[in-house]
């Protein structure tokens, strides 16, 4: 009996190419997922430089404080 099971479940040709059409979509999906990281990752490295010369040019701009 579990032979027959067997031989029927394995039976379906269309399952392994199936499987490897979702195997290939699933790998362009994280393909676009990493892409879509490192762009993010490069624009927040943009804008953390930006935020640090915003932050130092305005420290350039205010008057130091003397002592009275």
């Amino acid at each position: 009996m579990a032979k027959a099971l067997i031989g029927y479940l394995h039976s379906d040709q269309r399952i392994p190419a199936r499987l490897g059409l979702e195997n290939q979509r699933l790998r362009n999906r994280v393909s676009e997922l990493e892409t879509l990281v490192l762009r993010l990752k490069v624009e927040n490295d943009r804008l953390i430089a930006e935020q640090a010369t915003a932050v130092l040019a305005a420290e350039m701009l205010e008057p130091e404080m003397l002592p009275a």
